[in-house]
């Protein structure tokens, strides 16, 4: 075992590591830090803007905070923390909520001008001098928007937005003129990282993923990529990633409606390019839509999934056209990564284990675990 030799340009790991500790699984208070560091810290995707309507106001989760999202009249986007700087209460009180130029908090009446927190109204209450009105506004969230999709941080000094590839890999995507059209929710009982270490590898892939790994021949070698192979070097030709025939993630390979323009012939052969932005989302950009998926931890061992699917208006406009016929490959796929990840996460319950002892192809996962433990020394 372990006797080939793997190329130096290949990411394969060249040393068997031990993972992170079992209680950074299940430890609330290891958790709750995460909370306070990695999630506090970082951008996390919160959905498409353009999916905010003018005129509302929508809650959204970061980490352990509720917030709010505001777009004004003249279609400024603006983002709150969820809590009234009187007393603490919500302002927003279910997902989404009519809004006009004021904030108004349901349990006292303060009222906060929606497009820059402003306190302008303390209702029945009449404070003293000692009361600085514009010292209580609302606590303000920092929102970006890349490639049409809308990113909030807690930070008061937010740093760039983290992706694995640079963040130009989709700019022969028509990203922002894309609509969404179909979305899917699952919580599934496992730690949050316990999903992204499933993502993050293809070891599993054989016994999990037949669908999959006919789609994708690749993966039933249990690697992502041929640079994974132990027989693999730099002048080796790269051919299709799908199946011959196949285009597109869709249940018979074909694409759902026009390809994309622009994109290049390595675009065309990668089948999907997969976009990684720790610790909140993934994006899939295929030939013909584009899938976002968005990993929300809501406790130690429970984890909220949120996918999207985006089309051109091209592509909706098609007669008989249903999103959820293309959508339902990627369901599959991911509701065998949801089991995979519980049964992965009950196992780690067994007192027995104590920490994994990742392998060479789970390059992925040890570069996941060096992330999470830098980001979990930065508290804000």
């Amino acid at each position: 075992m372990g006797t080939a030799v793997r190329h130096p340009l290949s990411p394969r790991l060249d040393h068997c590591p031990e993972g992170l500790p079992r209680e950074a699984y299940f430890d609330s208070a290891w958790y709750d830090r995460e909370m306070r560091t990695i999630f506090a810290n970082q951008w996390v995707l919160v959905g498409r803007a353009a999916d905010y309507e003018a005129g509302k106001m929508r809650r959204a989760t970061v980490g352990a905070a509720q917030v709010i999202v505001v777009r004004d009249s003249a279609g400024a986007l603006a983002a709150w923390h969820n809590s009234c700087p009187h007393r603490g209460s919500e302002l927003c009180l279910k997902d989404e909520e009519e809004v006009g130029k004021l904030i108004r908090c349901p349990y006292h009446a303060f009222a906060f001008a929606a497009s820059d927190g402003r306190l302008v109204s303390t209702a029945h209450a009449v404070p003293t001098d000692d009361f600085d009105a514009s010292a209580h506004g609302l606590k303000p969230v920092a929102t970006k928007v890349w490639n049409g999709f809308l990113y909030l941080n807690l930070s008061a000094d937010p740093g760039p937005l983290w992706a694995d590839v640079p963040l130009d890999a989709l700019n022969n995507w028509p990203m922002d003129s894309l609509v969404t059209a179909h979305r899917w929710e699952s919580e599934i009982d496992c730690n949050w990282k316990a999903f992204w270490e499933n993502y993050s590898e293809c070891l599993h892939c054989p016994g999990i993923h037949p669908e999959l790994c006919d789609l994708v021949p690749v993966y039933k070698r249990g690697i992502m990529g041929q640079s994974e192979a132990l027989d693999w070097t730099p002048s080796d030709a790269t051919g299709p990633n799908l199946r011959v025939g196949a285009q597109s993630w869709t249940m018979d390979g074909t694409p759902c409606g026009p390809i994309f323009a622009g994109l290049s012939e390595a675009e065309h052969r990668m089948g999907g390019n997969f976009v990684t932005l720790w610790p909140s989302a993934y994006v899939v950009a295929h030939v013909d839509y584009v899938r976002a998926v968005r990993i929300v931890p809501i406790g130690p061992e429970k984890t909220k999934l949120i996918a999207e699917w985006y089309f051109t208006p091209q592509t909706l406009a098609q007669p008989g056209f249903d999103p959820a016929d293309v959508a339902a490959f990627a369901k599959i796929v991911m509701t065998q990564d949801g089991a995979a990840s519980e049964m992965n996460h009950r196992g780690m319950r067994s007192p027995s284990f104590t920490a994994a002892r990742l392998m060479p192809e789970e390059y992925e996962i040890y570069r996941f675990h060096q992330w999470v433990t830098a980001q979990m020394e930065i508290i804000v």
